[in-house]
């Protein structure tokens, strides 16, 4: 049963993964920022918050976070302020001028950025965001077989998704990487920085009204 259950949340995650959403522009945005590894770095932590969502499920504490209404709403409001903040650094980033040569911009902001602030920005969009908790609480139980172990399929079926996440995510990395080197990386990189600090705004906004 666990097989047809699989196939089933396979095709279910892929379409779900591809889907764009804050995870997809700020893995766009960070690699903007610093690069093909910065992007990456920031997916692995988006991905690896999947883990604590899953596991959460398994255990049954996202029916009581949603159920209890204070929890909820602190979350809420932590992730909408959280990507307020986000939003926020992205314009502010999108009107600072560049003075250096363009040649030697992506070299500087590598050394600009570490990967503690690229994985920690990835986790925190993930873990702060309530409708990933919503996701895992009512579509991941119904890929689990009643009969087996509902832990280990909830950690197999989350680590299908870190690694399509992770495919795609990093994908769309390398894309932007290839993009940013057509001869307008700078426009680029203020274009992508005030498009997704604008979303960010508007989608911390509307998560803290809802």
């Amino acid at each position: 049963m666990f097989t047809e259950l699989f196939w089933a949340y396979l095709v279910a995650i892929t379409l779900l993964t591809v889907t764009p959403g804050v995870d997809t522009l700020l893995v766009m945005r960070n690699t903007g920022r610093g690069g093909l590894r910065d992007g990456c770095v920031t997916s692995v932590g988006i991905c690896s918050g999947l883990f604590l969502h899953a596991i959460l499920s398994a255990l049954g504490i996202s029916i009581l976070l949603v159920e209890t209404a204070w929890a909820f709403s602190a979350l809420k409001w932590a992730g909408a302020c959280y990507l307020v903040w986000l939003g926020l650094v992205s314009l502010r980033q999108a009107m600072v001028r560049e003075h250096e040569p363009a040649a030697e911009a992506p070299a500087v902001r590598k050394r600009r950025v570490s990967s503690v602030v690229s994985f920690r920005e990835g986790v925190l969009s993930n873990v702060l965001n309530p409708k990933t908790a919503l996701f895992y609480m009512a579509l991941l139980p119904q890929f689990v077989d009643p009969a087996g172990n509902a832990f280990q399929q909830s950690i197999l079926l989350a680590s299908v998704h870190f690694f399509l996440a992770m495919l795609w995510q990093c994908g769309l990395a390398f894309v932007v990487v290839r993009f940013k080197g057509l001869g307008a990386s700078r426009r680029v990189r203020q274009a992508l920085n005030a498009t997704t600090g604008g979303f960010f705004v508007a989608m911390g906004a509307k998560l803290a009204s809802s």
